[in-house]
């Protein structure tokens, strides 16, 4: 039979938490029993340090031992646990005013010891007492002295050998008092495990449901921290994982949708064209050509940009780095663009501080470089300018593209380096390119360990600030 989490858990809390128990009450058992025992001893033997005096005097009042042998009553009444010699007449008329027998053991023997004490002579002959402690293993022996000779000998057993005594009656009831206590923290110890089973284990499956849902393609599936410790923790990062698959999932979806939407104009003004010349509608000429040609290179870009980004995505790019200098690669990039600027109606301001190195593939650099200075072409109004600015900041490297107007709203601005967004709701492929080239910006700078923000530039237009860390020169 498969068990489940929770059974697990109920298991194991419990069979620790009875093992324990176990221990404590075998351990607790073992030191009472012991204490107990070696304390009934003791008092055995000043039991028997105590009568002693007392079958001194009656031994050298009578002469011999004869007046014991089968005598209970005298027994008894020489084995009494109270001091000094008593008058066995008044002793005699005291028990028969409480109705109790002349040979009944005295009632303030608590440890037993009457049944325990034995007496034999000096020539080791049984006298009066247990017998079967004559015989016996661990026997106490001590010597009754009269005269300095010695007439017999005190025998004690120890207290193991009774159990037909108050102090065992005493053993017994401490010993159901554990039992009793021992069950009642085995309960305990069930309601506490289920207890621990239930609330450790139920927020799990409930995260294990919540886990088959997601894999089912559930990606709105989320689940409720039930507390701050680990088990809160694993929800909160299980809403994490849900979080970014759902986006994941939806940037698949739009990045499908765009790809199909950007291949199906190109395709479609194609399909026209060819079509046209074939219905003899336009002529196949230079400038028919010339139309092909122009769509052609669209799908070529489109292409060859979705190739570059799936390679950044595999981390299949390859970077060569080198020292090189910022300023020199940025004035010979962007420079080379002053006339297509220029031309676009736009000024180029270039303040490049002098020194300043970072470890970077130098082509890669300049594909960066140049990706931003096309973008300004494409949504810069004229009239307008770019100004590039380096500058350290500390360990960093700065670099910033500001451009002037239009611009784009605050919160466009984080989407600026989403693939295949452009910032105009219509995506009119009349003004920008394929979408992608902000989006292998991104893809450059952090290969190079940077970071690249897009904000609201002073000039009205895009501030793309870049920073690297820097190298010394």
């Amino acid at each position: 039979m498969k068990l489940g989490i929770t059974t697990k858990a109920f298991l194991a809390v419990l069979l620790v938490a009875l093992a324990v128990l176990l221990a404590m009450g075998v351990a607790g058992r073992w030191s009472f029993t012991r204490g107990f025992v070696g304390y009934m001893d003791e008092l055995a033997l000043q039991r028997v340090e105590d009568v002693t005096p007392k079958f001194v005097s009656a031994y050298t009042r009578e002469g011999s031992w004869d007046f014991l042998r089968n005598n209970r009553r005298v027994w008894f009444h020489l084995t009494r646990p109270r001091g000094g010699e008593e008058d066995p007449e008044r002793e005699k008329a005291d028990r028969a005013s409480r109705n109790l027998p002349l040979d009944a053991p005295p009632e303030s023997d608590l440890t037993g010891a009457v049944f325990r004490l034995s007496l034999i002579d000096a020539e080791q002959r049984f006298v009066m007492g247990n017998p079967r402690i004559v015989a016996g293993d661990s026997v106490v022996r001590r010597p009754v002295v009269v005269e300095g000779r010695t007439v017999g000998w005190l025998l004690m057993g120890p207290f193991q050998s009774v159990s037909d005594t108050g102090a065992r009656r005493f053993y017994d009831e401490q010993l159901h008092a554990t039992l009793l206590v021992g069950g009642i923290a085995a309960l305990f110890a069930v309601a506490i495990s289920l207890w621990i089973a239930r609330t450790l284990v139920a927020p799990i499956k409930q995260v294990a449901a919540a886990t088959h849902r997601l894999a089912a393609g559930d990606y709105a599936e989320r689940v409720v921290p039930s507390s701050g410790d680990e088990v809160g923790q694993l929800a909160r990062d299980f809403n994490s994982l849900a979080r970014a698959l759902e986006a994941n999932e939806r940037m698949r979806r739009d990045f499908m949708a765009d790809v199909s939407h950007e291949l199906r104009t190109p395709l479609s003004v194609l399909r026209g064209e060819l079509e046209a010349m074939e219905d003899g509608v336009r002529r196949l000429d230079a400038e028919a050509l010339q139309s092909l040609k122009a769509e052609v290179m669209t799908l070529t870009r489109l292409v060859n940009d979705l190739n570059e980004l799936a390679l950044a995505d595999l981390g299949a790019l390859v970077y060569r780095k080198t020292p090189v200098a910022v300023g020199e690669v940025l004035a010979r990039t962007v420079g080379a663009f002053r006339d297509r600027l220029a031309g676009a109606g736009l000024g180029l301001v270039l303040e490049l501080a002098p020194g300043l190195r970072m470890a970077a593939d130098e082509a890669r650099l300049e594909q960066l470089f140049r990706n931003l200075v096309e973008n300004t072409l494409r949504y810069t109004d004229p009239g307008g300018s770019l100004k590039v600015v380096t500058r350290r900041e500390g360990e960093d490297l700065c670099i910033d593209f500001l451009d002037s107007a239009p611009g784009v709203p605050d919160t466009l601005l984080p989407r600026l380096f989403e693939r295949f967004f452009r910032g105009e709701a219509s995506r009119n492929r009349a003004t920008g390119g394929s979408g992608l080239g902000l989006a292998i910006c991104r893809s450059i700078v952090e290969a190079h360990d940077g970071t690249i923000t897009a904000l609201a530039s002073p000039l009205g237009g895009v501030w793309v600030a870049l920073r690297f860390p820097a190298v010394e020169p």
